[in-house]
């Protein structure tokens, strides 16, 4: 018998530095594709999540989400929060379904964090990328039942000195984009806005005013997007990754971009 709090044999044994190989042979029971796979069209019952968008800038990157979830017809929350931190220099984005995405996030940076303390150092980004699909297609399962995620991954590659972008499909696929990119219902019309808005050399601040700005046009024509709320001061979750690391942007900040986006197309103008 075990000695109460003492840890089991399989965290005293030397194995992978991967702590989705950990699970798969110790516990497989915790991982979101476990258990029985919902019947075919069960995705359209969960809340799902969109719109995410991320753009390179003249220091790293810059990664934004809307807040809303919806569930058919039906806002299931306007506070959901879609972009995590995957470490100290990444970030991750969710769209499709809510709560499996989620937890897909929080696995990553898991796998991340165990990867670090095994091997004592961080992944390249490259690596992390690689991570991030290979646990997207252990998702496969609840993926072809409906209960799709589809993330969108970025961060600041410390070898490079330059903010990189990585997309992926469904079967865990992985492409690197180049300036821009996004993802979710609501892409198709903030990836618009993104090639008219995005240009070389932006700031941080230039940056963090044109994915706001990009998420403002996608929630303008898609439903499921939701714009800033002002009335309940409601605003997306904006972080950026550079050197220095990961760094959500505050509130306020946001608030003040909102307040000049609202009083420039008030006016007629656009960002110049």
């Amino acid at each position: 018998m075990r000695e109460p709090g003492r840890l089991g044999d399989a965290f005293l044994r030397p194995g992978s530095s991967s702590f989705l190989d950990f699970l798969n042979e110790h516990a497989p029971e915790l991982l979101p594709s476990a258990g029985p796979a919902p019947s075919a069209g069960g995705g359209s019952l969960a809340p799902h999540a969109t719109t995410i968008v991320a753009l390179v800038f003249a220091g790293g990157v810059v990664m934004a989400g809307d807040r809303r979830a919806t569930a058919g017809m039906m806002i299931a929350s306007r506070e959901i929060e879609k972009v995590f931190p995957a470490d100290e220099y990444s970030a991750v984005g969710i769209s499709g379904s809510a709560g499996i995405g989620v937890d897909l996030a929080k696995l990553f940076q898991l796998e991340l964090e165990h990867y670090e303390k095994i091997e004592g150092s961080l992944l390249s980004l490259d690596g992390k990328a690689n991570r991030l699909g290979t646990l997207l297609r252990s998702h496969l399962p609840l993926a072809m039942q409906g209960l799709v995620v589809v993330p969108l991954f970025a961060g600041y590659d410390l070898d490079r000195g330059v903010g990189r972008i990585f997309s992926y499909d469904p079967t865990g696929g992985r492409y690197e984009e180049r300036e821009h990119h996004g993802t979710g219902s609501g892409s198709v019309f903030a990836r618009g806005a993104l090639k008219k808005l995005w240009r070389p050399g932006l700031s941080a601040q230039e940056a963090v005013e044109v994915a706001v700005e990009a998420l403002y046009d996608a929630a303008d024509d898609d439903a499921a997007t939701g714009g800033p709320d002002i009335a309940r001061r409601i605003w997306p979750v904006v972080a950026t990754v550079t050197a220095d690391g990961y760094r959500r942007v505050p509130e306020a900040e946001l608030e003040a971009a909102v307040e000049a986006l609202v009083a420039r197309r008030t006016e007629g103008r656009r960002l110049a």
